[in-house]
């Protein structure tokens, strides 16, 4: 293998750069899971994690990825042939419709141009057509990572209030947790599904589900099997600070650590730092002369964005050259994206400098492939950086 000096600059959006303190905290030595010292770690655990879900309710933590979650969402609440309302923002919202076809739900798939988030309009004249209340479940996704865009949760939930739909609300937060404002309480929202490796700094190997009284009300008549994903076992469990089978015992190690750094840094400067390096990046693409993925700026995602290159370019060979000449990734697209876009993620442990390097990574990778752009973009960042926003960044908001 061919050393490449340097640290790797992994700027996919998640899995994330894993701090230091939290690498430290998972090498260490394995516990007793059923010991008094790993019951301690869980109580804290199980309680702290709450306020970065925004909510006072119970949050189920398992050893899976944050595919595991969606379906631990789904099986906990539903009925074999229960109908499941959901939108098309994009390539996780399409595998998540594609996860409940496969559990025997019928997923009805309300179709989206992969640049706008989720419609609120058309869910509510959706749900007022459903007299009948055959729809058991609203499914969406938050921050659709293929695209770039974050959708509005609240307008969501006004959404079905306004329906007067007894349905419940699952939403998908596992690009957007720890790193987009979001409040499963306040949304009203009946499930949120998360997973470690993005916001939380964390590796993949954990994800959750924070849960309404809604939603544990209908886990006692829901039918659809499940025993790993069982929710009444593990929040049994959980309220000594153990779980019903063998948890990621290092990972949890971890993840105390994660939740302290997120509490000393407060959430509100978690969601700025989130914002400031969007903001940047947007600015730097907008000079550049270069789309932004996401069309509507009240859209625009703090956790990723997602450029489009100019007809006749490969986003893939750009993110190859890059990799190769500076050993940094950039996310790929997926789906109908591929080759299409790449993805800059901004999400999790980084700082003001990180985002300039990797602006000014990819502003080499398009002089060496000779793509068509306005040199300079790095400066246009820079600005917003600074705090002192010029045209360009005007341009991107």
């Amino acid at each position: 293998m061919t050393h490449m000096p340097g640290r790797h600059f992994l700027q996919i959006p998640g899995p994330t750069n894993t701090p230091l303190p939290i690498l430290a905290a998972i090498a260490k030595p394995t516990i007793d899971h059923r010991g008094p010292e790993f019951g301690r770690l869980g109580r804290t655990i199980l309680q702290e994690i709450r306020p970065v879900f925004g909510t006072t309710n119970p949050v189920v933590i398992y050893p899976a990825s944050g595919t595991g979650a969606w379906e631990a969402a789904l099986v906990n609440t539903l009925s074999p042939g229960d109908r499941v309302l959901m939108f098309e923002t994009g390539w996780f919202a399409t595998l998540w419709s594609r996860l409940a076809k496969r559990l025997g739900l019928e997923a009805e798939f309300l179709k989206g141009d992969w640049r706008s988030g989720v419609d609120a309009g058309a869910i509510k004249a959706r749900l007022a057509e459903d007299r009948s209340h055959t729809i058991k479940a609203v499914c969406i996704v938050h921050n659709e990572t293929s695209t770039g865009v974050t959708s509005n949760v609240a307008a969501v939930r006004r959404a079905l209030d306004a329906a007067r739909h007894p349905a419940l609300l699952l939403v998908d937060t596992i690009s957007s947790l720890g790193s987009i404002d979001y409040r499963h309480d306040e949304w009203g929202v009946d499930v949120t599904v998360a997973g470690s490796q993005k916001g939380l700094m964390l590796p993949p190997g954990l994800s959750f589900n924070a849960v309404s009284d809604k939603a544990l009300a209908a886990a006692k008549t829901a039918r659809l099997p499940n025993s790993y994903w069982n929710w009444e076992e593990m929040l049994a469990a959980n309220a000594t600070g153990y779980f019903p089978y063998t948890p990621s015992t290092n990972l949890l190690q971890g993840l105390a650590v994660a939740l302290e750094m997120l509490r000393a840094e407060g959430l509100p400067a978690v969601f700025a730092r989130h914002d400031r390096a969007a903001a940047a990046t947007r600015a730097c693409v907008a000079h550049w002369g270069f789309e932004i993925q996401c069309r509507n700026p009240a859209e625009y995602s703090s956790a990723l964005t997602a450029v489009r290159l100019p007809d006749g370019h490969s986003a893939d060979a750009l993110r190859a050259e890059i990799l190769a000449r500076s050993n940094m990734s950039l996310g790929n697209g997926l789906g109908p994206l591929a080759d299409r876009v790449f993805r800059i993620g901004h999400l999790g442990d980084f700082h003001d400098l990180m985002v300039t390097g990797t602006l000014a990574g990819v502003e080499m990778g398009l002089r060496v492939r000779c793509i068509p752009h306005r040199p300079g973009g790095v400066d246009a960042a820079m600005q917003v950086l600074a705090g002192h926003a010029g045209p360009a960044a005007l341009a991107a908001e």
